[in-house]
């Protein structure tokens, strides 16, 4: 079934705050491969991937028939360590094609004062009816 079109423009509730802790740099530097001292670039994929799952729950649509399409992140500041951070995501766009969902999805990732320090964008593909 097709994801609705009255998604576009719907912003979800924010996330949980996530405290940004040297212990959880690391772990994500290990597994990128990224010096255990800086803060990934992608990082903020955290925060976003855990509101994009309450959106999914929300509207109905299990993660596994999903794919990830394309991932952007745009930086006001660079996080830092003791940031605490949430996230609110928004649909931007919806369209079908091939009987597949092109949902554009974007994250707003501020920190505990309101404050905008990084926008991720995301397109998800929601595999049709087989």
């Amino acid at each position: 079934m097709p994801v609705d079109q009255s998604l576009v423009g719907r912003e979800f509730p924010p996330t949980q705050p996530y405290q940004v802790t040297a212990e959880k740099v690391r772990e994500l530097s290990a597994a990128v491969g990224s010096p255990a001292d800086q803060i990934p670039a992608t990082f903020p994929i955290v925060m976003a991937f855990e509101a994009m799952n309450a959106f999914l729950a929300e509207v109905g649509v299990e993660l596994q028939r999903i794919v990830h399409g394309e991932q952007r992140f745009t930086y006001e500041r660079p996080l830092v360590v003791g940031d605490e951070l949430t996230a609110t995501l928004s649909v931007a766009s919806l369209r079908q094609i091939g009987g597949n969902d092109i949902i554009g999805t974007r994250s707003e990732i501020r920190d505990a004062g309101g404050d905008l320090v990084c926008t991720t964008t995301a397109t998800l593909v929601h595999r049709g009816d087989a």
